[in-house]
């Protein structure tokens, strides 16, 4: 099996190279070599190698910066996918793209379930949303969404938590954002699962949109105060322990892209369909904290 990986440089991307080639060759890329801004690229870069399945977790994911940003954001979120989905049709091989959260408005009280209406509040969102419309005109589409995620690679909140703790003498940090941290390695061991239940099984046809995170819920306050006491018992030397960590609300932390209130995803058909459990965010979180201390 060949499979076509964008992102490699990626927390997701990173830890799927390591993880799927049990499973066959990984032509795994970055935009040096694969240029989601560039259609024509793409589209001869696949008709050169002809994957057996194309799996996408490449994103521009900078939240923010997308509000100034939002024609790359579109590029690489929306028009990309779309591209991508064209071209799994001409090939009638598979596609799993990675999508978010933030497709919802973060109003809803439950946890959010795949047939909810998606209500993005920012332009990384929405190109998100876009996206996942675009890779939905193909039908062998997985689309795979997730929050919070952390890993030993790449940008994250749990590492800049371990780097702000052994700098600042207190940290305010947003409580009122519940949602659930989830591991790229966990995310990893499921689209390992879900291209292994393609392809051993000629009849697959659970194609669409699935729910992905760890287990539990939590919010930013917490998970920061976790990520505190268990990096002091791991030994490292920090200047503020989790007492010196404040909750604050969102209104009194303003930021230029809208987050949603809440982020909690329910994972339920994910493990229905594909007989997976799934791993306690915190069993996660201190497993990486034990690779990176």
């Amino acid at each position: 099996m060949k499979i076509l990986l964008t992102g490699k440089n990626g927390q997701v991307g990173f830890e799927l190279a390591k993880k799927l080639g049990a499973l066959g060759e990984v032509i795994a890329t970055d935009r040096e070599e694969l240029d989601l801004t560039n259609p024509d690229a793409i589209r001869a870069f696949i008709d050169q190698i002809k994957p057996d399945i194309i799996i996408n977790p490449a994103a521009y994911t900078a939240v923010d910066k997308a509000e100034s940003e939002p024609d790359l954001a579109y590029q690489i979120n929306t028009v990309a996918p779309g591209v991508l989905a064209q071209e799994a049709k001409e090939l009638d091989i598979p596609l799993v793209h990675f999508s978010t959260d933030y497709v919802f408005d973060g109003l809803k009280k439950e946890a959010y379930v795949e047939t909810d209406k998606t209500n993005p509040k920012s332009v990384y969102g929405q190109t998100k949303c876009d996206g996942e419309e675009k890779v939905r005109t193909y039908e062998k589409h997985i689309i795979l969404r997730t929050s919070w995620a952390f890993g030993s690679h790449g940008n994250n909140f749990l590492k800049k938590m371990l780097r702000l703790i052994q700098e600042k003498d207190s940290l305010n940090i947003v409580s009122d954002q519940k949602g659930t941290p989830t591991s790229a390695s966990m995310l990893a061991d499921v689209t390992f699962k879900i291209v292994d239940t393609i392809f051993k099984n000629k009849n697959f046809s659970d194609y669409g949109t699935y729910h992905s995170t760890n287990e539990g819920i939590t919010n930013w306050y917490e998970y920061a105060t976790l990520i505190a006491n268990e990096a002091v018992q791991l030994g490292l030397k920090v200047r503020c322990g989790s007492n010196h960590i404040h909750p604050i609300a969102s209104s009194q932390y303003p930021t230029a892209a809208a987050r949603p209130l809440n982020s909690r995803l329910n994972t339920d058909k994910l493990k229905k369909t594909f007989m997976l459990e799934l791993p306690h965010w915190e069993s996660e979180v201190k497993k990486v904290l034990r690779e990176l201390i």
